[in-house]
């Protein structure tokens, strides 16, 4: 594998597959451009390398949402939407492909000259995407001579634009994008270099979703902070009732195993000592804070009380190394959102404090921006699903394509 900074790019045509799947509002107007701004360092270095732009990406799930007639809806996803703002972004002229298979879309990039950028059509526009499609991935690679992979988004897919096509261009010719690279030393830094004490906070509503990062990071955690929906399943295993909160039984036995693990190591895992209960699902219900063991029949769990939330503010404040995988409450609503900013908040003042700090993606990154945090963070991932299987020590395909 070349490293991007060593590739002459000149007068080549770069095949770069980026993760622009950024949320639109009906109209299809861009609600946050964040993916889309992490990926312009690696996009005009190779502008200012004397080369020229054939970008890919995706945008939702087209094949999973069709219309009641069974066809794609072009309107909804297609990567149209994001021409006019890309332009504004690169501040140059963007062509737009419609069909990156076509004679035509060869074509044209067989003609592009130095600087020129096209964005092809969303390429889960095509079944054969998904299932990384050989010949799907033939053709795309037929348009480009170096190809760039800076889609960390999508990097645990193995898919025809992320994974299948790299093997069509020689080790020389194909390289990470700076994006992906951080990803990676980031998530690498947390498994095998951070400094201790090293404390994990995992939300979320499933603890089946965290299984495998929960034993991974028995190897190198010093704390695991747990909130979100999956405390109650660990509750229930203490012999807790949880009233009407959500908890996947079937798994009651791993939260066991998890805790009886971690009570042979050197990993502490803290439940929330007191919950914000709630009489239903709705953010004007009645609310009241409740023991972790006190939870009224009938009602149940959406955030961590205010006990908690001191108890982890200090672990946090002692901690040298932070990750931050999902929320430790239903944060989209108002009332049950104190818990999540307040670790946002903590996680903010430790980072300031000196302690590394990485968030994990997903709703972990929403809860950061809505707090205004951002900028106070150490490194945000921009995939949540790759970043999770990356520290839960998966090989992750679009990476080990571009590797080999």
């Amino acid at each position: 594998m070349a490293a991007i900074q060593d590739i002459n790019f000149e007068g080549k045509k770069v095949l770069v597959r980026v993760d622009f799947n950024v949320p639109l509002d009906e109209n299809g107007t861009i609600t946050d451009d964040t993916r889309m701004r992490r990926a312009l360092p690696t996009l005009k270095h190779i502008l200012d390398a004397g080369g020229s732009l054939i970008i890919m990406s995706h945008l939702g799930r087209p094949q999973k949402k069709k219309t009641a007639e069974g066809e794609i809806d072009v309107q909804r996803f297609t990567l149209k939407h994001l021409v006019d703002h890309l332009e504004e972004l690169l501040e140059l002229h963007v062509e737009f492909i419609d069909d990156p298979i076509s004679s035509a879309a060869k074509e044209v990039c067989s003609s592009l000259q130095r600087g020129e950028i096209v964005l092809l059509e969303n390429t889960r526009f095509h079944s054969g995407e998904s299932s990384g499609d050989e010949e799907l991935a033939k053709n795309f690679a037929a348009l480009g001579d170096i190809y760039v992979n800076d889609a960390f988004g999508t990097a645990h897919r193995a898919h025809a634009s992320t994974t299948t096509v790299a093997k069509f261009f020689t080790k020389e010719h194909k390289a990470f994008g700076f994006l992906m690279a951080d990803e990676l030393f980031n998530g690498n830094k947390m498994m095998t270099e951070a400094e201790q004490p090293v404390t994990a906070i995992l939300g979320g509503a499933k603890v089946s979703d965290k299984i495998q990062l929960i034993e991974n990071l028995m190897n190198f955690a010093d704390n695991i902070l747990i909130g979100g929906g999956m405390s109650y399943t660990f509750y229930k295993s203490l012999g807790y009732s949880v009233g009407n909160s959500i908890c996947e039984d079937e798994f009651i036995p791993l939260a066991t195993a998890l805790l009886e693990k971690a009570a042979s190591t050197n990993t502490k895992i803290y439940l929330p000592e007191d919950i914000n209960a709630a009489d239903k699902f709705d953010n004007d219900a009645a609310t009241k804070i409740v023991s972790k063991d006190k939870i009224p029949a009938n009602w149940q769990g959406l955030d961590i009380g205010p006990k908690t939330m001191e108890i982890y503010k200090d672990v946090l404040l002692n901690s040298k190394s932070i990750l931050w995988n999902g929320p430790v409450g239903v944060f989209e609503m108002p009332s049950f959102a104190k818990g999540t900013n307040s670790l946002a908040e903590s996680i903010a003042e430790a980072t300031e404090n000196g302690a590394y700090s990485l968030i994990g993606g997903g709703d972990s990154v929403s809860a950061i921006a809505e707090a205004g945090l951002t900028e106070k963070m150490s490194f945000i991932s921009t995939g949540g699903g790759a970043m999770l299987e990356l520290l839960e020590g998966k090989t992750l395909p679009g990476v080990a394509a571009i590797e080999v």
